[in-house]
């Protein structure tokens, strides 16, 4: 079975009337996504793409029994969206938006502690749960549905290293975009912690980056609770240090957070390590034969 999304997710779009919240609402339409209603302040009543918008998070998961959201709106204006969310009580918030201040993102995660919501990002590309659903900007064509379970903090490199296990015939149980910013509302563990539970999940692909300390935080739950092999990847191994390469999250500050060093931990606790995205077919190829 599928993690966090499957056929019977429920789906408002906040900020579908935006350019990019009208466009990945038709693409996540036609991949099969049960997209019921969306959400702009003062355009309630109107419609995009025959999705009626509301003028409010809550109004719209009355009207259509929406369990999860996704936000497409600015940076500045997402945390509002967030807590919008999370005051409806939505089972799942996924937040495309990259640059929410870093103060507001440790507020609303202490926020969400004792609440019902799970959020995704921000700077999330979303998540997929192959034939199932797709909340995000995951280019479908990369997935199928299958067996590997992939976590990432990059956008890009998850849609490649995707499309080698694909090609290969194992496909993806659920692929999860967890964002790249420096504070995020699900992590590494979160996401292990899921696979390790699914059956249909037997084999977990971790794609990190340099900066913070996510990676060893995972490398030690991986070590302490999860029996199914387990593989990973680093981005930003040519790095120089104290610069910002790509994510707001992703810099290397005071000799921390480097690739060696988030290399010497998946080592250290039996994650299998590539170096290149195509190096996962051979490496899958030796576990799940």
């Amino acid at each position: 079975m599928a993690i966090l999304i499957n056929e019977n997710t429920k789906v408002i779009v906040q900020g579908i009337t935006g350019r990019d919240g009208s466009f990945h609402t038709q693409q996540m339409q036609e991949y099969g996504t049960k997209v019921v209603a969306g959400v702009t302040p003062g355009k309630g009543g109107t419609d995009v793409a025959g999705i009626l918008v509301f003028n409010s998070v809550k109004q719209a998961k009355v009207a259509t029994g929406a369990n999860t959201s996704i936000i497409f709106v600015p940076a500045q204006f997402a945390p509002d969206a967030i807590y919008e969310a999370i005051e409806s009580e939505l089972d799942l918030v996924v937040c495309i938006a990259e640059g929410v201040p870093t103060l507001e993102m440790i507020k609303i995660v202490t926020y969400l502690r004792d609440k019902k919501t799970r959020l995704i990002g921000p700077n999330s590309a979303g998540l997929i749960s192959p034939g199932l659903s797709k909340v995000g900007i995951l280019p479908a064509m990369a997935f199928a549905k299958g067996k590997v379970g992939v976590v990432s903090r990059s956008g890009t490199l998850t849609y490649e290293i995707a499309s080698h296990i694909t090609k290969i015939g194992y496909g993806e149980s659920t692929v999860i975009g967890i964002g790249g910013d420096p504070i995020v509302g699900t992590n590494f563990v979160d996401c292990l912690r899921l696979f390790q539970e699914d059956k249909q999940t037997k084999a977990i692909v971790i794609i990190g980056e340099i900066g913070g300390t996510d990676e060893e935080k995972a490398a030690e739950y991986v070590r302490e609770n999860i029996t199914k092999p387990v593989f990973g990847f680093i981005a930003g191994q040519t790095a120089p240090a104290d610069k910002r390469m790509g994510h707001a999250g992703a810099i290397i500050a005071g000799g921390k957070g480097t690739a060696v060093e988030k290399i010497k931990a998946f080592e250290k606790v039996g994650i299998t390590v590539i170096y290149e995205p195509e190096e996962i077919v051979t490496k899958l190829q030796k576990v799940l034969s």
